[in-house]
């Protein structure tokens, strides 16, 4: 178990080089498939599975619009890729046993994200707390998230209410126990 760990922080590792090499999506589009998450490019209908499968062309072609990081081991190390990523729409967090609430107040702090991003789903999330949904307050057009089995909401009630409070067009959607 601990290799397994260490290996998906090797996986996780940022390269600041090949971001600057080859661009944000690029190297994000990199990252996520090395960790088991799935992309799709704007433009484009289909998911991108297969690391060796990612399209080639002139830098800076393919933009990534979604990504579904279900059963992925992304974790907190690896979001600095998110950085510059001015084209996602759309993000899947499903069963991801590396995702906690510093992973969701990053994204909730990554400037291109706050523009950018109008659907997010977290689903399966064990380590994810209310700190980590109010976290998202910043992400000003967010118009959907869904939440679900999320044992480590305590305070489903007012977590709900302030963030609904912070942003008033989101429509969330809810299967807690």
């Amino acid at each position: 178990r601990a290799f397994w760990g260490w290996l998906n922080a090797v996986f996780n590792k940022v390269d600041h080089e090949r971001i600057r090499a080859v661009g944000p999506d690029r190297a994000a589009s990199e990252w996520l498939l090395r960790c088991g998450a799935l992309v799709r490019f704007q433009g484009s209908p289909k998911w991108q599975q297969d690391y060796n499968g990612l399209p080639t062309g002139p830098l800076g072609r393919y933009k990534i619009e979604a990504i579904n990081a279900t059963d992925s081991c992304i974790m907190y190390r690896g979001f600095d890729y998110l950085d510059g990523l001015e084209h996602v729409t759309d993000i899947k967090l499903e069963k991801c046993m590396y995702i906690q609430d510093e992973c969701l107040h990053r994204l909730s702090n990554t400037s291109t994200l706050q523009k950018s991003l109008q659907q997010l789903k977290i689903i399966s999330c064990g380590n994810v707390t209310d700190k980590g949904i109010l976290a998202l307050h910043k992400l000003k057009n967010l118009e959907y998230l869904y939440l679900s089995d999320l044992p480590g909401i305590r305070e489903k009630q007012t977590t709900f209410r302030t963030l609904q409070q912070a942003l008033p067009n989101l429509q969330l959607e809810l299967d807690l126990e």
